[in-house]
């Protein structure tokens, strides 16, 4: 099963459909399978005093005018389904609240994801777990039994779900990329499991491919000088594209873990052993 890529765009677009609109096309020449976003309810996702307080943006001076900005609605959602299956890539979004998760229900997307930090928001899991679509589950900032609980409603709902082993830091240092968590996740749950990556750079990511994950996703960006608090932790477009052939080439090299004597080594073995006896060669 090949490893199912996913270009996280999330907030990077800044508010504007065309900056999504390049994200989109990175993500397609570097073929990714999927793109994903972020959904908000800005008044049910952060209290009316944050909202409230001073932040300087481009929007604005207030956390609100920040937030907004960065927020698409109805509009540029139709324009980015449509946009979307012209380029014949799917997209998705992580909810991040219950309205969200309705909001997004009109463009049947194929998938569904829950970011880290709502896997312990268990009404949000329930609804989409409903819907009974293959979801994404990244597993930042968690213990066993937060995890253990996510994994019951999925299952409970009959849902299908894999498991995506995360670090919520943004950017993430390597040493505390703890890779060996994916495998220590596949064992415990008897689940496929992906990789959400924040780290800068792509080793980490190349490990993770050989490590057996069945999805991975990291952010994009255009620049990652761009505003933004997950630029940093985003590959530019020509990171994707060698991601994305990395990955394909370890897919590839990874093999079915049998001994033997290839097609292609007979020759060779018959050339380079021609001078040992024959005897020898059992």
């Amino acid at each position: 099963m090949s490893i199912f890529i996913i270009a996280e765009i999330g907030i990077n677009h800044n508010g504007d459909v065309e900056i999504a609109k390049q994200l989109i096309d990175v993500a397609k020449i570097a073929g990714a399978d999927a793109v994903k976003f972020q959904k908000r309810t800005i008044d049910l996702v952060y209290t009316k005093e944050l909202l409230n307080s001073q932040r300087e943006s481009p929007w604005g001076t207030t956390q609100r005018e920040q937030k907004e900005g960065l927020e698409f609605g109805l509009a540029e959602y139709k324009e980015i389904d449509a946009y979307c299956k012209g380029k014949g890539i799917e997209w998705f979004a992580s909810a991040w609240d219950i309205e969200s998760q309705k909001f997004l229900r009109q463009f049947d997307c194929k998938y569904n994801k829950i970011a880290s930090a709502m896997i312990v928001y268990e009404d949000l899991l329930k609804e989409v777990a409903s819907e009974k679509k293959h979801t994404f589950i990244s597993t930042g900032m968690t213990e066993f039994d937060q995890i253990d609980r996510a994994v019951e409603i999925f299952r409970e709902a009959g849902c299908p779900f894999e498991l995506m082993h995360c670090i919520s830091t943004y950017p993430m240092a390597d040493e505390d990329a703890n890779l060996n968590c994916i495998k220590t996740l596949s064992d415990r749950y008897q689940c496929n499991v992906g990789y959400s990556g924040h780290e800068v750079g792509l080793a980490v990511s190349y490990g993770a491919a050989a490590l057996g994950i069945t999805s991975l996703e990291r952010h994009i960006t255009l620049d990652r000088a761009m505003y933004g608090s997950d630029q940093a932790a985003s590959v530019e477009p020509m990171g994707l594209i060698q991601l994305v052939g990395a990955v394909r080439k370890i897919e590839k090299a990874m093999g079915n873990g049998k001994i033997h004597v290839t097609q292609k080594e007979v020759s060779v073995a018959k050339s380079l052993r021609a001078h040992i006896p024959f005897e020898s060669h059992r």
